[in-house]
């Protein structure tokens, strides 16, 4: 599942996409928003989540984002991607929404043209922040239909990790042709603009995912926890029916792997980047025996893994 920090910039935090990012630049970073609501905020630093200390309730009206202690380490700039952890917390009294430090993980941003868009706020404070700092996001209370009284301001205090330059994805998988196929399988072929093309006449019914190399790539390995570029087509084993094609919208997806179907989690973990990968999924493992949209049953997959995010 996308976490916290995508809801809280629904339109580009994450690295997504495939498009260009603007060329690297001298660093700026700058505070902006109500930073005054800021002032009182302490962070210590901790084995794994610092200790964060601020008067409450915390509420702001706008975006608000602040450095509160500068890092030693290299500054990011434009173009490149920061990996980083935060603890979120809420506004009203200081509980803890989320702690990717305490889970040991990491997120990363893109400071792409895409992000400078949808939230110029934190691209800004981002781009010339340096590996060691820790800076203060806060959000505007969301309230729900529910419970609109409820609602209250999100901070986010977010170290930053590493910096580097940003891969970008591949157009095509590239890596080694994969002959003598197992038998039972959907054949797979291309058309003459390279789109995989799925017959399942013959194919047989899967017990559990089957995940069958087309083509091996040269690239990293995908881990289960990984956001991944990739192009792919989906047809119902049943029928043959189509019912999803990134090749149809025009470019590759760009998704969480625990955000999608087990089957795509389970099949794809342990992949390289540049893979073509032939994805055979029981209906358990897909959208259950109800289905969703058009998508029905036992469902086949065909996954270009283009990048890893």
């Amino acid at each position: 599942m996308r976490r916290l920090l995508a809801l809280l910039l629904p339109l580009a935090l994450f690295v997504a996409g495939c498009g260009s990012s603007p060329a690297p630049s001298a660093p700026t970073p700058s505070n902006a928003g109500q930073v005054a609501a800021l002032d009182q905020l302490k962070v210590t630093p901790g084995d794994k989540a610092p200790t964060v200390d601020f008067p409450k309730p915390l509420s702001v009206k706008d975006e608000t984002f602040k450095m509160l202690q500068e890092g030693n380490g290299d500054a990011a700039k434009a173009g490149q991607t920061v990996e980083i952890g935060y603890v979120a917390l809420n506004g009203a009294d200081g509980s803890v929404l989320e702690d990717t430090f305490s889970k040991g993980t990491s997120e990363k941003v893109e400071l792409s043209d895409q992000l400078k868009q949808g939230s110029a706020v934190v691209y800004n404070g981002l781009v010339g922040a340096k590996v060691g700092s820790y800076v203060a996001y806060a959000t505007p209370a969301q309230p729900t239909s529910e419970d609109p009284e409820s609602a209250a301001s999100t901070l986010l205090v977010i170290k930053i990790l590493s910096v580097k330059d940003t891969v970008q994805p591949l157009t095509k998988p590239e890596g080694d042709a994969v002959t003598n196929l197992p038998a039972g399988l959907p054949k797979v072929t291309t058309d003459d603009k390279g789109v995989p093309q799925i017959d399942v006449k013959g194919a047989n019914k899967p017990t559990d995912v089957v995940a069958q190399d087309l083509i091996t790539g040269h690239g990293d390995k995908v881990k289960e926890t990984d956001t991944i570029v990739a192009n792919y087509v989906g047809v119902n084993l049943s029928d043959g029916t189509k019912f999803d094609s990134s090749y149809d919208r025009g470019q590759p997806a760009t998704f969480s792997l625990q955000g999608v179907i087990p089957g795509w989690t389970k099949g794809l973990a342990g992949k390289t980047v540049g893979s073509r990968v032939l994805l055979v999924i029981p209906a358990a493992q897909a959208y259950g025996d109800q289905g969703q949209g058009k998508a029905k049953g036992d469902l086949v997959f065909v996954v270009d893994i283009l990048g890893v995010k």
